[in-house]
């Protein structure tokens, strides 16, 4: 299983639906990965799964702004779709 670090500028819509699946509600305290990189600065991170791959996200505080604007757009896209009017029938035609 792969193990990818990503920044919240480089996640991709697949990444936000994971997290904001794993985190309807936003994360806390618990949900954060405590841990060093290779220069010995400490990272915080939340863990979102795909079949193949574990992805460290780095929290910072655009991350959450993130999540609630992709959420906010899928939900936009949900009311444009379910909203789309029918074609006016016309009695006499068809």
């Amino acid at each position: 299983m792969k193990r990818i670090i990503i920044d919240y500028k480089k996640l991709t819509p697949e990444i936000l639906t994971l997290l904001s699946e794993k985190y309807p509600d936003g994360y806390g305290d618990n949900d954060i990965i405590e841990f060093k990189n290779m220069h010995n600065d400490t990272i915080e991170a939340v863990r979102v799964e795909t079949e193949d791959t574990i992805y460290l996200v780095k929290v910072s505080s655009k991350l959450h702004q993130t999540i609630v604007d992709y959420d906010l757009d899928d939900d936009d896209r949900e009311i444009d779709e379910n909203t789309a009017e029918e074609p006016d029938f016309v009695e006499g035609e068809g």
